[in-house]
């Protein structure tokens, strides 16, 4: 049996193990606010090691937190804890998460202590976000769909009853029924690009890349704005089974409203890698192959962007609203993701495919 003194320091033993086990990101702040414990989970979470953040205000790592020194003083006084679940912590300039924090009061040595435990939830919000846009956008589709069909079947009418009333008309009048017939047909094919593409892919095994050297061929074919084209590939991806013509398709809807979106002589990118741990579609994906399609244009508006690839759905008054929204069937088509980040200066769409 031990004694008193040897089971508090074997106690203390574990606490002190479990605690640099813990995936939960832990930080002891002392009375006068300053971190006096970091578990290594927060150490990589803030990306500085606890001898760099030792005696450090806790306001000075955590600037224009919603978190500051007097909830934090309030939990010291009042032994009351507190959890706040939607906290964005800025870590220098160019890099941010959000959290969950808790902060409940603890005694150390006798005097006050504050616990801090901190979860990162971007990738749990992102996942959320991610399963009801695409519910909405299905959801959006299908009505589409539903109203495209009811378009067209009194199209083809219409078009009908325009030829055979052609055949009892002089030269002069058959103008209006010719008009009719090439309106019915422009409906037509604006019904159909509605419908979207309605053919399962041909898939077949090979580069990714030699689509997008195609996409590049073709654009440097029409290049009236005198785009550059960049290619950073990975040319250690290997071959994977896709539709090609579906595929181009996709990603030359991309690209061709990117360089509407750009001034001329500006620059695209065309970049593949090799992503690890992605979430498609709600599901877990050991490895994936990255196609992302970069532009340094004036960005998309943020009023559309959670809406971005719903059918009808534009960021320009001429726009159709058509090709972004095939482009993502295209790619669910291929079991895959097509998703995009945009600020002023940087917009990067996205297409993430299984690697099987």
């Amino acid at each position: 049996m031990l004694n008193r003194a040897d089971l508090i320091n074997h106690k203390t033993t574990y606490q002190q193990q479990l605690a640099n086990q813990l995936v939960t990101a832990v930080m002891v702040l002392d009375e006068k606010l300053t971190i006096q414990y970091l578990n290594p989970a927060a150490e990589a979470l803030l990306i500085k090691s606890f001898n760099k953040l030792f005696n450090v205000a806790f306001e000075d790592v955590f600037p224009n937190s919603t978190v500051d020194a007097a909830r934090l003083q309030q939990v010291i006084e009042s032994g009351q804890e507190f959890t706040d679940s939607d906290v964005v912590i800025y870590l220098g300039d160019s890099y941010k998460f959000t959290a969950e924090i808790t902060a409940s009061s603890t005694e150390f040595n006798q005097q006050p202590h504050i616990l801090i435990e901190l979860k990162q939830i971007d990738q749990q919000k992102q996942i959320s976000a991610e399963a009801f846009q695409q519910q909405q956008w299905e959801s959006a589709r299908d009505l589409i769909r539903g109203l495209a069909h009811e378009i067209k079947n009194p199209l083809g009418g219409l078009r009908g009853a325009a030829q055979l009333l052609t055949k009892e008309l002089n030269a002069e009048q058959q103008e209006y029924t010719a008009m009719i017939i090439e309106q019915a047909d422009r409906l037509r094919n604006l019904v159909d690009r509605l419908l979207g593409p309605n053919q399962l892919p041909k898939m077949a095994q090979q580069n990714i890349h030699s689509v997008l050297e195609k996409v590049s061929q073709l654009i440097s074919f029409d290049n009236e704005k005198d785009i550059i084209l960049i290619r950073d590939y990975d040319p250690s991806i290997p071959e994977i089974a896709f539709d090609e013509d579906k595929l181009l398709q996709a990603i030359l809807n991309i690209v061709n409203n990117a360089i509407q979106a750009i001034e001329p002589a500006s620059s695209i990118t065309l970049k593949t890698r090799i992503a690890s741990n992605q979430t498609i579609n709600g599901k877990r994906i050991k490895l994936s192959i990255l196609i992302s399609i970069i532009d340094f244009g004036p960005g998309i508006p943020e009023d559309i962007q959670d809406t971005l690839f719903y059918p009808m759905v534009s960021g320009r008054s001429n726009g159709t609203g058509l090709g972004l929204s095939i482009s993502r069937t295209l790619i669910n088509q291929h079991k895959g993701k097509l998703s995009c980040i945009s600020r002023p200066g940087r917009t990067e769409f996205m297409i993430l495919l299984p690697l099987s």
